[in-house]
């Protein structure tokens, strides 16, 4: 079985590897601080939404399970 593309005869250095680590991470981190704003205002919304129709559930329910009272005078 031969290897497909070309060898190549440099050896890969612990120099090399943290290099190509710092330019990956940093790129991830730089996606991250762009994204963030986002991320806290989709949050936001969110967990306002919740509460909106965890209230408007909550009214229905109580809506159902109070008793009407009539009171006639004879």
């Amino acid at each position: 079985m031969s290897m497909a593309g070309t060898a190549s005869t440099t050896r890969i250095t612990r120099g090399d590897l943290e290099a190509k680590l710092r330019e990956v991470t940093g790129e991830a981190t730089e996606t991250v601080e762009a994204a963030r704003p986002q991320l806290i205002g989709g949050a936001v919304a969110g967990l306002l939404l919740v509460v909106i129709v965890s209230y408007l559930f909550g009214r229905r329910r109580g809506r159902k399970r109070s008793a009407i009272v009539e009171i006639r005078r004879v």
